[in-house]
């Protein structure tokens, strides 16, 4: 599949599988992107991203053209990341209840922040093992024994530190860049934190054929269920705040006729009544 497009182009139900990682960045406030990927595939996600202007916020473009490991992400930004703090999102995992990233994004000021989330596999992860009081004391990438049964979702947040501390690595034994050193070097600084995901939140790592098709199935699922759609930018910059109503109606009308264009139509009629609604 993906020597036809990106997998992160691939639909998950349906929309871009991209989406999810968006809305998931958009509904925090994150509004500066950085959309990281092949020279091949790059002209693709411009076609369909666009600028960003239409969600409040703006993409910049840049390649990575070989894959040389997670952490080399933060290398090729350095000049988009300058001297801010910064958040690594891979385009692949989906988050679904995850109310509690608002938190997490709001108190970040220094050293890094990531997540724990309990899985039947670790083996498949990065696995950050725990001490006393919760404290974490070691991170190792896909381990055959691993220490816990958490994994560290593909989410994490990082102080302008993070692109020397890249520069600096080496390459590991599948010769590439690990985003676990440099969770392993923050730890060892004692400027870790680590959250656990609370039951309740979803995370899907959709970068196998199989964990493809379970996460299509899941967002069927859901949104069959609540009549409400994961991973719709649009709706996610209109409830950060990032564009107006009247910003919102005008993205929804240059989106073609179909079921995704009338989901998004409810919402603005529904954001519509809600003045008249409060005044009532």
């Amino acid at each position: 599949m993906t020597q036809v497009a990106s997998k992160q182009l691939q639909p998950v139900y349906d929309k871009p599988m991209v989406y999810y990682p968006l809305s998931t960045l958009l509904e925090n406030g994150i509004n500066e992107l950085a959309l990281i990927s092949t020279p091949q595939d790059l002209p693709r996600f411009r076609e369909l991203l666009g600028t960003g202007n239409q969600w409040g916020a703006s993409i910049e473009y840049l390649e990575q053209p070989k894959p040389e490991g997670i952490a080399q992400a933060f290398i090729i930004a350095q000049n988009f990341i300058g001297s801010d703090s910064v958040t690594l999102i891979l385009g692949d995992n989906i988050f679904y209840g995850a109310g509690q990233f608002d938190k997490a994004f709001a108190e970040h000021e220094a050293g890094a922040t990531i997540f724990a989330y309990r899985v039947n596999d670790p083996t498949r992860y990065g696995v950050v093992e725990f001490g006393d009081m919760g404290k974490a004391i070691s991170i190792e990438e896909k381990p055959k024994n691993p220490k816990s049964s958490y994994a560290v979702p593909g989410l994490y947040l990082f102080d302008s530190r993070v692109t020397k501390i890249a520069k600096g690595l080496k390459p590991s034994s599948r010769g590439e860049l690990e985003i676990t050193d440099i969770m392993s070097d923050y730890m060892n600084q004692g400027t870790l934190k680590v959250n656990l995901l609370r039951r309740g939140v979803a995370w899907l790592d959709s970068g196998t054929s199989q964990s493809l098709h379970e996460s299509a199935a899941f967002v069927q699922t859901m949104e069959k269920r609540q009549g409400i759609k994961m991973g719709c930018p649009e709706e996610a910059a209109l409830t950060a705040g990032l564009i107006s109503l009247a910003e919102f109606d005008r993205a929804v009308d240059g989106l073609p006729n179909c079921e995704y264009r009338d989901y998004l139509r409810e919402i603005s009629a529904e954001n519509h009544r809600l003045p008249q609604q409060s005044l009532s």
